[in-house]
């Protein structure tokens, strides 16, 4: 008796493979918060030191080889690192728009005053910081890079944040979330308006807004294939790339249009369910019979349970996280370090911005934000927030991305100099706070 129900237990899983063996403990792996910023700093790592290695320039002179197609006057040739910025990284910011939205929808920023809080926060960590930074640059040739310091690295700060674990309170990592995807979206804006191409090719705007009026209506008719929508989507990126607005600003437009309601409701997939359970016996050589297009049907709802943002989150998080954003960095980060650039201007206003000014930023718009209504969790303590404050200023992926659009080579270097440092120095302080603040015992997330 025992057996039968073991074996009726069994029949009701999915079966198992060898590769399964692998493939689940990786997969618990990977649900690690921290995974994703250990990969990242493993490849910024490794790209710092071959930058300082007798390879160096082998290594750095790789990232500039052009690929690409030029078909009549139309020329799509740029270097690797180009084509790793400018196209994989509008995954990227595809990725933080899903992620916005559907925020926006379903999850805490959906309430206004408990998302004011989250976006006053990261309007002061991108406003004091870039003012500090021009303070400091005003007049100088490294002015036009205020932009770089604007931008909080979501991936450090919630590796960091992990690395807590239950010491701290659930409302703290999600305050920290909304806040770096608010920023994230404030840094896309900057590289459209502050560092696109300074003449407008009117007629491809033109075209890339007829595409986004196609994909409108494809969603309003009810196509859901994703190839088509890819098709779509690649199509937009050219023409935005041609208009001379940066292309990844293509990224956040599809990103905020995707649908965040689901087509198939639970009572309706209970029902298709139910009718896969009670379907009749068939011919089992047939694949048209009833049971089997029950079988496709039951699959169909399944999936649409889900909405397209959730769908496409689930799918494209882990590339996006273990590929796009460490080959960014590997081919971003290199730079050949030296003692006697420390006290270069650059550096240090960059340093600056970061280290002093994120921290002040958040916490003084965070204040004046309660002060006109908005709300904070009782758990989410001042001194929380203030190591919260302190990690904002590691800002590391988007910050080199604007660093290469905002200074030429003679500044660069000194630029993600003081990027590294000033988000070793907040890592660093933000972490040893917030375990002192919590050295009293766990905290309940």
């Amino acid at each position: 008796m025992h057996d039968d129900q073991q074996g009726n237990a069994d029949s009701a899983r999915l079966p198992e493979e060898s590769v399964h063996w692998l493939s689940k403990p990786l997969a618990r792996f990977l649900r690690i918060e921290a995974v994703a910023a250990a990969v990242l700093l493993f490849f910024t790592v490794a790209a710092v030191g071959l930058a300082n290695s007798p390879w160096a320039e082998a290594f750095l002179g790789a990232w500039e080889t052009p690929i690409g197609l030029q078909v009549g006057s139309l020329d799509f040739v740029r270097s690797i690192r180009d084509w790793i910025g400018d196209g994989l990284m509008t995954l990227f910011f595809f990725l933080v728009a899903v992620e916005l939205k559907r925020e926006l929808v379903l999850g805490e920023l959906r309430h206004p005053r408990m998302a004011a809080l989250s976006v006053s926060a990261a309007l002061g960590g991108m406003g004091v910081p870039a003012a500090l930074y021009l303070l400091l640059q005003s007049g100088r040739p490294g002015e036009a890079g205020w932009g770089a310091v604007m931008a909080t690295d979501t991936a450090f700060v919630i590796g960091c944040l992990a690395l807590l674990k239950s010491r701290i309170p659930q409302s703290l990592r999600v305050f920290m979330l909304s806040l770096a995807i608010v920023d994230d979206i404030g840094a896309i804006l900057v590289v459209a308006i502050g560092y696109g191409g300074h003449q407008l090719a009117w007629s491809a705007l033109a075209v890339a807004g007829v595409g986004l009026a196609v994909v409108r209506l494809m969603a309003l008719v009810g196509i859901r294939s994703m190839s088509l929508y890819v098709l779509a989507g690649a199509f937009i990126w050219f023409a935005v790339d041609r208009s001379g607005i940066h292309a990844t600003i293509t990224g956040v437009l599809l990103g905020l249009m995707t649908p965040t309601g689901r087509w198939v409701s639970d009572e309706r997939l209970y029902r298709i369910l139910d009718r896969v359970v009670a379907h009749p016996a068939g011919n089992e050589g047939s694949g048209a019979t009833r049971d089997r297009q029950s079988l496709r049907l039951a699959e169909t709802a399944a999936r649409e349970t889900l909405s397209p943002a959730e769908r496409i989150q689930i799918a494209l998080h882990p590339w996006v996280a273990y590929l796009v954003m460490p080959l960014f960095a590997f081919a971003n980060a290199g730079v050949p370090l030296s003692l006697g650039d420390l006290g270069d201007a650059v550096t240090v206003a960059v340093f600056v911005g970061f280290a002093l000014g994120k921290p002040a930023g958040i916490l003084a718009f965070t204040w004046l934000a309660l002060r006109l209504g908005a709300i904070k969790p009782a758990e989410l303590e001042w001194k929380l927030l203030a190591g919260g404050s302190i990690l904002a200023g590691i800002g590391f992926t988007m910050a080199l991305f604007i660093s290469n659009l905002a200074f030429d080579r003679s500044l660069l270097n000194q630029a993600k100099l003081g990027i590294f440092l000033a988000s070793l120095f907040s890592a660093a302080v933000g972490l040893a706070l917030l375990f002192w603040v919590t050295r009293q015992g766990k905290r309940v997330p």
